[in-house]
């Protein structure tokens, strides 16, 4: 029984694994024809991303790195302490009635249709930003990162509230006994005892901050241009491939380059793990 358990685990995680790895290899050999017809310095580096040009075709994605580090930072700067100070409320000073209320609540935004809240964006959101900031519309970076914390949120409030309770309460009872507060107790004791838990939240609210398409595809006003500023419209990579890959013909240059976005959305989304994973293991051994 027991080795039938394991077999049933192992061949689990061999399926994840070749799963990923044919992603991968899928989006390696339908971007080489694309690099057939584009330098890829030109590729990596050029600022003009304008497939459908009639005098020269240029395949710049610069804007769109650019475009979805901005709107991915904003969000994280949001969500962050929003979602950190949710959860230690929620871990520590909250009555139980309360969080058993305030917990599924917060989890129960993750279910939200990312359309829906790319229709909040427009609707309600963006013009709020126009007005505040007096610009023509609200469709900007501001307003996609301002719906990415807001889906961000469950993930890091979850996460980190469970790191926060899985703290020992001998660490709480010892720095109450030495006469430290409660919030002073929660700051210096249980946030840095639960770094690792709230340090892996925010890497999978990253995560999905960065791989979200349709809220900033209706929200950050889609425009390919290099953003001039957070108050401008933008375009991040999960948004063009979104726009473009439906109207290109196929087995056309640039139907190749599409893929390559997507094989420099995979690469990053993988060194995001992989740096968190070594952040983890790191802070694990400083802490045995």
């Amino acid at each position: 029984m027991e080795k039938l358990i394991h077999g049933f685990f192992f061949a689990n995680g061999m399926i994840s694994v070749v799963a990923l790895l044919g992603i991968f290899a899928l989006l390696i050999f339908t971007s080489i024809p694309a690099f057939q017809e584009i330098n890829v310095w030109s590729f990596l580096f050029g600022s003009v991303w304008n497939p459908t040009s009639y005098v020269e075709e240029q395949y710049g994605i610069v804007p769109m790195l650019v475009s979805t580090l901005i709107v991915t930072v904003g969000a994280l700067l949001i969500a962050i302490p929003l979602g950190v100070g949710t959860a230690a409320y929620l871990s520590d000073v909250a009555s139980r009635r309360v969080r058993e209320i305030a917990k599924p609540i917060v989890e129960i935004l993750a279910g939200i249709p990312s359309v829906v809240l790319g229709f909040l964006g427009i609707v309600l959101v963006g013009p709020l930003l126009a007005k505040i900031f007096h610009t023509h519309n609200g469709l900007n970076a501001i307003n996609g990162a301002v719906l990415l914390a807001v889906m961000a949120l469950p993930t890091i409030v979850s996460i980190s509230e469970d790191a926060l309770s899985s703290v020992p309460s001998s660490y709480e009872q010892a720095s109450l006994a030495l006469g430290a507060s409660k919030w002073q107790t929660v700051i210096r004791v249980k946030v840095p005892a639960a770094l690792s838990g709230i340090i892996a939240a925010c890497m999978l609210g990253m995560g999905r901050a960065i791989g979200e398409t349709m809220t900033v595809l209706m929200a950050t006003g889609c425009a390919p241009a290099m953003p001039e500023s957070i108050l401008g419209p933008v375009r991040t990579l999960t948004s063009s491939i979104a726009i473009e890959l439906g109207e290109v013909a196929y087995n056309t240059t640039h139907y190749y380059a599409l893929f390559a976005l997507g094989l420099v959305l995979f690469i990053i989304t993988f060194f995001v793990n992989m740096a968190s994973d070594i952040i983890l293991h790191k802070y694990e051994q400083v802490n045995r």
